[in-house]
């Protein structure tokens, strides 16, 4: 049984795992892309902090399926939110857990008094651009904050 939880220290290799991965298997990797964010390796530190949550999918053994988590959009305005590195292994798409995540980031990010949501992907990342569409997220003509992810195309915002 898999389930959503708080990201712990221990979890750290197995986050950059799956961020890796699956970054890899789009061809989002280099210079602009989150795959190369100091934070990979260790996000349990990156997010240990009043403004910021990070959550795993795990199963009863601790494997880790999937991630995603919640933080203040960097350079952006104090109101505004970033919902980042949403990942999850091929072998457990289509099952939901992408709109069980995205509920959770999203109360979370109302928990913690942010008034809008911003994230950044790339188009052929086809279902989860169809997901952010399907919560109300907007698509924007350009970038937000200061990410530093110049290899995204594709930007959106949602207000909470």
């Amino acid at each position: 049984m898999l389930t959503i939880r708080k990201i712990r220290p221990r979890d750290n290799t197995q986050v950059a795992a799956v961020i890796k991965t699956v970054m890899t298997s789009y061809r989002c990797v280099g210079n602009g892309f989150s795959i190369e964010d100091p934070e990979v390796n260790d996000m349990y530190s990156a997010y240990d902090n009043e403004r910021s949550i990070f959550y795993v999918v795990a199963d009863d053994d601790q494997k880790i399926f999937g991630c995603a988590g919640i933080a203040s959009l960097a350079g952006g305005d104090p109101d505004t939110c970033e919902l980042k590195k949403m990942y999850f292994y091929p072998d457990v798409r289509g099952q939901g857990l992408g709109k069980q995540m995205m509920e959770v980031c999203l109360t979370a990010a109302r928990i913690l008094g942010y008034k809008h949501c911003y994230l950044e992907t790339v188009e052929h990342m086809e279902r989860a651009n169809h997901l952010y569409a399907k919560y109300g997220f907007k698509k924007l003509c350009s970038q937000e904050g200061g990410t530093g992810h110049s290899g995204c195309d594709t930007f959106y915002k949602l207000e909470l």
